[in-house]
This record gives structure tokens, sequence and C-alpha cells, in this order.
């Protein structure tokens, strides 16, 4: 399993190593852009291995965004997509989820997010909305920030301030 999502990681570290330094030559404006994960921000118990690479990814883009900034003359900017739920078809299912998006109106916000000069493009989906993603994100720094057990929002502990906190 952790050799399946090693690829999540390498592949977009190698893509980056690739093909940046030819972007950048070309002397044009460019993106690069990788596809994160609210799992790699939040961090849910379950998929380790997946939440490890999609942090890496997000930690990786991050260090390109600002390394990009400081090359005099560079066009090339990085951005995080970070969609939600994404039908697209490639699981075997052949009909979407209504709590999914498809793979066009991601591509839609996206643009949209780019046009803004958004680095974090933090997709909502059908289910959740972006005061719900937000909220998440804050709780998991939060962990960070006061101490509290890893993965609290996940601990048995702190079921009921989870939940008051989601609903304020």
């Amino acid at each position: 399993m952790v050799a399946d999502r090693g690829r999540d990681l390498w592949g977009v570290i190698n893509g980056v190593q690739t093909f940046t330094p030819a972007i950048i030559e070309q002397g044009t404006p460019g993106a690069i852009i990788n596809t994160g994960s609210k799992q790699g921000i939040t961090t849910p118990p379950g998929d380790t291995a997946y939440s490890v690479s999609k942090a890496g990814v997000k930690v990786l883009t991050e260090a390109v965004a600002h390394q990009l900034r400081n090359i005099d003359g560079c066009q090339v900017t990085a951005y995080l997509l970070i969609p939600g739920f994404t039908f697209t078809g490639i699981t075997g299912r052949t009909e979407k989820p209504p709590e999914a998006w498809s793979a066009e109106q991601v591509v839609e916000f996206m643009i949209a997010g780019m046009t803004k000069g958004d680095f974090y493009i933090l997709c909502p989906d059908n289910a959740v909305t972006r005061e719900t993603d937000e909220k998440r994100i804050r709780w998991a720094a939060d962990d960070l920030i006061k101490n509290r057990p890893a993965l609290s929002r996940w601990h048995p502990d702190f079921t009921d301030v989870f939940d008051r906190f989601m609903k304020e």
C-alpha cells in the first residue's frame, strides 16, 4: 500500500524536477498545478500513506511557488489544487454520485482561482462547503497550536467539542 501511494508524491516530484526548468526557460507565462488533497492537510486516520503523500505534495508545491517568486523575470507560477469529492470514472463507477463534482466543475473552479491569483485552490463539492473545509483545516492546525491530542477531531474525548466548533 505504501509503495502505491509513493507515486502520489514521487510522480509530482519527478514532474516538477523534469519540466520546471524548461517551462521557466521559455520566458513566457506558465503554470505548475499540483493536485493535493484535503487529506494532506487534515490527515484523517485510515489511509496514512495517502495523507503523507498528499502532505508532501502540499509542502513541495509551496516550496516551488516560493522559489519561482524569487527568480528574476520568471513568469511561471505554482498552484496547489485541492479538490473535493470529484467523479472521474477512474474507479469504474459509471454514474456520478450526487455529492461529487464533475472533473469539468473542478477545472472551472481551478481556472477561476488561478485568475484571482489564489495559490491554494480549495474546491468544495456537493456535500462539503468551503466553510466546512475551512473549519476542519482550522481544527487540524489548532491541534498543534493548542497542544491537543493528535487527530483530536477523531478522539472520543473531543467529539462533542468538535461538533460544537463546527456548529459555531
